[in-house]
């Protein structure tokens, strides 16, 4: 590197001293030619030869001095360099692109490399790549290095700003930049951390889903069997891992055990749950458990509650399945099987008398659903709305955009001798109607995102949830009375099962109950889907009330176009391993194309050895996934990974920003990565 180099400062100023008082020796030599001027000639003689004979000495000693000081530098660098190279501290100087310049002795024998070693930085440390190196302030890395742990800290050196803080050099040319590294090894530190966490407490609580059903399929002399192989394999599995699991319940434990502990749990997926349904003595029906896990919380009780919310999770999913919940995440293990319906009512009439309360201290209510409503969501608004006339309270419905298979229904209530011209409204209409004296009734969906007009939920304090899917870690919060049954076969149903515990007798108008047999159809796939006893006893009631199954039928045939459009959708799908299916449902001419996928979803199934089924359609902006399965795959877990939810048979997802080819890549790519953890 060529240097100019020039004094400057007091070093400089030093040296030109004699010049300087050769200059005020001449202004001297002035006034004493005033007062003699011999004398003048003879100073003047003199500061010539002074002037001569110092700038010759100055010209001629100026390298030897700057030499003098370069030696002196030199010495006191060699003194600075060797201390640094003994420096205990690892470090580093390298160049621009990573190669190092320089290295000391320390961080030599960590990297096993000598002095001579002038390769790249990223040959030692390989996640230390050439981006990396490209920051303008101090940076630091986090490496792992023959089983040490280091943080690599880095810093940008000019070499033209160390020249230029110096008091001796005042400029050098095509100055360059240097990268110095410190390495901290922090193995000790961050070992102990780990082990300070890995021994902090998780708590959870394990519930049986089916403990009085499973009871009831056994002879009684066995039922005490039963219930102590059932304690035997949940305390044998908690104690495998160190853990403490108390009965508090008949049918309900509470656990406590080391985070380390809940590390194996989740490798494992906690295998307890196909463990526990292994328990057979005769019993009709297997045993399936929930459980519900905190961690990480800053408390004990803020993990207790992190349990409790995870439990309700586990439970509001269906059950069969684990749910860890920590202040960040909440993760989901298991639930690949069917909830078992319920034959007892005990819990719809407690809703129903709560739900008579909350509408009867009102003076309004609103009933909403989720976006693009359909015949489910419709048919349940309906049932919700002879509720409120039967308790004397005025309702609305609130739907923004009537879809073509909701339109039908619709259309069923424009008789405004009856109806009045208010009973559907917009959500604009439904947020001013809003006050403290509104309840609102949220209808076969629970998460606020993808309800028709999120912003009504926090105008309204007295919210109302009954829906059948599966919760997910977005639900409506603090929500006054939630009936949440995923074993429902529709919400329409829940709705039919209300009306029935409703003080007083709730006329139900042939029309009104149309739109719940309606509902109930549409959700079950004309009753082939996830129906139970009392999908059939709601249906019964339905038809006792004046719905006809001819025309609601009619009402549900559809037009040639979307006829057409589902073929195509069928005969285009692409089967993925042999056990999935695929399809892209075209849109063009199509009024409600995501109905139209949903119903291709559900025509692939009927090919003989399908799994599951996937269709997409591009509508408005987005792509609508229709996933659907019959009992063998859990699509509800594969369209969470998605962003979406649902059904253990039946969900959906809505992905925005993509194509329809790109987001079924995107489902087979989920698919592979779940098929490798075992998940499905």
């Amino acid at each position: 590197m060529k240097q100019k180099v020039k004094l400057k400062g007091h070093l400089k100023s030093y040296l030109q001293t004699n010049l300087i008082l050769g200059m005020l020796l001449a202004l001297v030599n002035v006034g004493i030619y005033l007062i003699d001027m011999r004398a003048g000639m003879c100073i003047s003689a003199f500061l010539v030869i002074y002037l001569i004979a110092m700038s010759a000495l100055l010209y001629r000693n100026k390298p030897m001095i700057i030499n003098e000081f370069i030696d002196f530098a030199a010495r006191y660098g060699q003194v600075q360099k060797k201390l640094l190279t003994e420096l205990e501290l690892p470090h580093v100087l390298m160049d621009e692109t990573g190669r190092i310049v320089w290295m000391n002795t320390a961080f030599e024998q960590i990297i096993h490399k000598d002095k001579n070693y002038k390769k790249s930085i990223s040959t030692v440390f390989s996640s230390i790549v050439k981006d990396k190196l490209d920051f303008e302030k101090d940076t630091e890395i986090e490496l792992a290095f023959e089983e040490h742990e280091y943080t690599f800290k880095m810093k940008r050196v000019s070499v033209k700003d160390v020249f230029d803080d110096s008091d001796l050099i005042e400029s050098i040319e095509d100055a360059d930049f240097l990268i110095a590294g410190y390495l901290f090894d922090e193995t000790a530190l961050k070992r102990a951390l780990r082990e300070n966490d890995e021994q902090s407490l998780a708590i959870g609580m394990i519930y049986i889903d089916n403990y009085d059903e499973a009871l009831e399929s056994v002879e009684d002399v066995r039922r005490s069997l039963l219930i102590a192989l059932i304690d035997r394999k949940i305390n044998k599995y908690i104690s495998s891992i160190d853990g403490i699991a108390k009965k508090v319940e008949k049918d309900k434990y509470l656990i406590i055990m080391r985070k380390k502990a809940l590390v194996s749990l989740k490798e494992t997926r906690f295998d307890l749950l196909e463990d526990v349904k292994t328990v057979n003595i005769g019993n009709e029906m297997a045993v399936t458990v929930s459980i519900g896990i905190g961690v990480d919380a800053p408390s004990y009780i803020q993990n207790n509650e992190f349990a409790r919310t995870a439990i309700d999770l586990a439970l509001g999913r269906g059950g069969d399945q684990a749910v860890v919940k920590s202040p960040d995440s909440i993760v989901y293990y298991g639930g690949k099987s069917q909830q078992m319906e319920k034959n007892t009512r005990v819990k719809a009439r407690v809703k129903a008398n709560a739900l008579q309360e909350i509408i009867t201290s009102k003076d309004k209510v609103l009933i909403m659903g989720h976006r693009l409503a359909d015949a489910d969501a419709f048919g349940a608004a309906v049932g919700i709305s002879c509720i409120a006339r039967a308790l004397g309270r005025k309702s609305h419905i609130v739907i923004n955009s009537i879809t073509a298979s909701v339109k039908p229904l619709a259309e069923l209530f424009r008789d405004r001798n009856i109806y009045e011209e208010d009973f559907i409204i917009s959500s604009a209409d439904a947020i001013e109607l809003a006050d403290s004296n509104t309840v609102l009734v949220v209808v076969d969906v629970n998460k606020p995102s993808i309800t028709e007009c999120a912003d009504l939920i926090k105008s309204c304090k007295t919210v109302v949830v009954l829906d059948h899917h599966r919760q997910s870690s977005e639900v409506i919060e603090n929500a006054t009375l939630s009936y949440v049954e995923p074993y429902a076969s529709s919400t329409c149903e829940m709705v039919a099962e209300v009306l029935q515990y409703i003080a007083g007798t709730v006329k139900v108008r042939s029309n009104e109950a149309d739109c719940m047999y309606s509902g109930i159809m549409v959700d079950t796939n004309n009753f082939t889907a996830k129906t139970g006893v009392r999908t059939f006893e709601a249906a019964a009631f339905l038809r006792r009330c004046g719905a006809d199954v001819t025309r609601v039928r009619k009402m549900f045939r559809d037009g040639a176009l979307e006829y057409k459009a589902k073929a195509e959708a069928v005969s285009n799908a692409e089967l993925y391993k042999n056990a999935y299916a695929m399809g892209i449902c075209p849109t063009e001419g199509l009024e409600s194309p995501t109905e139209v996928g949903a119903q291709a979803a559900n025509e692939l199934l009927g090919i003989n050895g399908i799994k599951a089924s996937f269709v997409a359609t591009d509508y408005n902006g987005k792509v609508y996934i229709s996933a659907r399965s019959i009992d063998e795959v859990n699509v509800q877990i594969i369209m969470e990974r998605l962003g979406g939810g649902g059904h253990l048979n039946i969900a959906g997802a809505q992905i925005a920003d993509t194509t329809p080819e790109r987001a079924l890549f995107t489902v087979k790519s989920t698919i592979d990565q779940m098929i490798a953890e075992g998940a499905i």
